[in-house]
């Protein structure tokens, strides 16, 4: 390292001239350089606050109504919300009620109209088994009567074959009758 001779002397190794080095260190300049920060900074902030903040500020402000009117909006929504889903249950469990109202009722009007087939068959049933006895019985009598009619003839043949003597029909309907 060379060391560098001055007027004044010599200089350590790393020791600047005042004069090449910075000038923002130079103690002589500091009240200088605080008076100009100060004057610089103060122009700095009248310009910011008489340009520059009223548009920051009316940006913020204009955010924070954006942002409240969005709140209120969202708020009146969730309220709008909260009513169309409680019209809906109402809806809903009112529509339940009718389906089971309309379910009970057809019930019973399908169990009403099977009792009245259910008896209307009923009858049909009694009033056809009363007309099969009646023929039944017509059906018995006259088989009766032509059966006595047939074994009077049939009596009166063997009576006439056994003992050879004419018997009347009349005769031979009250023998059989007797015996019946």
């Amino acid at each position: 390292m060379a060391v560098e001779q001055t007027e004044e002397g010599t200089l350590a190794p790393g020791e600047a001239q005042a004069e090449g080095g910075l000038p923002q260190m130079n103690v002589e300049t500091f009240a200088s350089q605080i008076f100009w920060l100060v004057v610089t900074f103060t122009f700095l902030m009248i310009v910011l606050s008489r340009f520059a903040m009223p548009n920051i500020r009316g940006a913020m402000e204009r955010r924070q109504n954006r942002i409240e009117t969005d709140l209120g909006s969202a708020e009146e929504l969730r309220r709008q919300a909260a009513e169309s889903l409680e019209a809906y249950e109402s809806s809903l469990a009112s529509a339940r009620g009718r389906a089971l109202a309309l379910a009970d009722e057809n019930r019973k009007k399908v169990i009403g109209e099977i009792e009245a087939q259910k008896s209307e068959a009923e009858a049909r049933g009694q009033a056809a088994m009363a007309a099969a006895e009646r023929r039944i019985e017509e059906a018995r009598q006259n088989a009766v009567a032509h059966v006595r009619k047939t074994a009077a003839g049939a009596a009166v043949d063997v009576v006439e074959r056994l003992i050879g003597e004419r018997v009347t029909e009349a005769d031979a309907e009250n023998a059989i009758e007797a015996r019946s």
